[in-house]
């Protein structure tokens, strides 16, 4: 299998990576301090083009590959993950249901906006009682004549109180029964509200998750995607393909924690020399680089083989699984290597060590990829 970069590919990444080294870092204490992003910052991914990449060209977007798209999430890892949240929120599995399960009135409603960024997207899963198990999901839709009535409460929604489109999964079968739908909200629709818990959270800030409130929405029939009681299948659908632009990300964390690893302990002075020269030191460089070129290889398949049509859940779990795991350990010894530095706020890798934290939760648990992949060795 082949990962050699195209040109075009090349020249996307040194783009997203200049916008993020010298635009986004240098604004990420601030943007720690206020928990959101400057509307400049916003603007300037517009005219990148960054709201459009999983958007067909069509509508209006880029219609990019999913190893294209894999090559720039893994170059907006290098910063914040306030900021690769934002983007995932909306190229991920904000837009994958719509592009995948649309009909054709839908995606000319809203996919043109949405390649804008007029319109950001988010996706409306997980509640109270109902994360792992989205099986268990317990906002119901009940049609009532030409529209749906949504009831329910949907809570950690990354990028929640912003988006001008939600995918919201709901239940419109029996409880406990995977008979669930997918529909697409509007903040404006009549009995939709953005609930008062505000979530401080440890790690990517600038994007912050948001409690949503569903009494008696009302969706119109026409905003349901894809038939009634077949929403599981497509969730299922929509979080295996947006599990690789995650791992995407943690690949290209890895990457910057290397580059300031490596920085520290070449410049670093103890006991008369670089610390670099000590072989703890050495050791804990040499894991974090063989174990981020595993990543990204697992990453890299699971993108390619998305784009041959021939990926499974093992391979997008693997490259998760391992990626977010990797991430973990490369931020676990950046903060090593420098030692009491590395604990102070401010310094890169006391967030990257924060914000790490959650890629082992959010688009399926390190615990349920575990599962995932070994149901599918006993299966075959």
């Amino acid at each position: 299998m082949n990962f050699d970069y195209t040109a075009e590919q090349t020249e996307l990444m040194d783009s997203v990576k200049r916008f993020v080294d010298f635009r986004v870092e240098p604004q990420m204490v601030d943007t720690e301090r206020r928990n959101a992003f400057a509307q400049e910052t916003l603007d300037e991914m517009a005219e990148l083009g960054l709201f459009g990449i999983s958007i067909p060209e069509e509508y209006g977007g880029s219609g990019l590959s999913h190893l294209s798209r894999v090559l720039i999430h893994q170059m907006a890892g290098r910063t914040g993950f306030g900021f690769s949240g934002l983007l995932a929120s909306h190229t991920g599995i904000g837009t994958e249901g719509l592009v995948a399960l649309g009909n054709d009135e839908q995606k000319r409603r809203y996919l043109p906006r949405m390649a804008t960024g007029e319109l950001r997207a988010a996706f409306a899963l997980t509640e109270p009682e109902a994360g792992s198990d989205a099986g268990s999901v317990k906002t119901t839709a009940r049609r009532d004549g030409d529209r749906y009535l949504l009831n329910g409460v949907k809570h950690f929604i990354s990028g929640g109180a912003h988006a001008g489109l939600i995918t919201v999964v709901a239940r419109t079968g029996a409880p406990n029964a995977k008979e669930l739908s997918v529909f697409l909200v509007e903040p404006s629709f009549p009995g939709f509200r953005i609930g008062p818990s505000k979530f401080e959270t440890m790690g990517c800030k600038g994007h912050p998750v948001s409690e949503l409130i569903f009494e008696d929405c009302e969706v119109p029939v026409e905003n349901r995607l894809g038939p009634e009681g077949e929403g599981w299948a497509a969730a299922v659908t929509i979080l295996n393909e947006g599990r690789p632009l995650v791992a995407g990300r943690c690949v290209g964390a890895c990457e910057r924690l290397i580059e300031l690893s490596v920085d520290y302990a070449r410049e670093r002075r103890q006991f008369g020399r670089a610390i670099g020269d000590f072989q703890a030191v050495q050791i804990m460089l040499a894991d974090m680089q063989t174990r981020t070129e595993a990543a990204r290889w697992l990453t890299y398949k699971a993108a390619k083989l998305s784009d041959e049509g021939r990926v499974t859940r093992r391979d997008t779990s693997m490259a998760k699984l391992f990626a977010t795991e990797t991430l973990a350990m490369a931020a676990d010894h950046a903060v090593q290597i420098q030692g009491g530095s590395g604990y102070m706020n401010g310094n890169p890798v006391e967030r990257f060590y924060r914000d790490a934290r959650i890629t082992r939760i959010y688009e399926g648990t390190s615990e349920i990829q575990r599962s995932i992949i070994a149901r599918s060795m006993l299966e075959h």
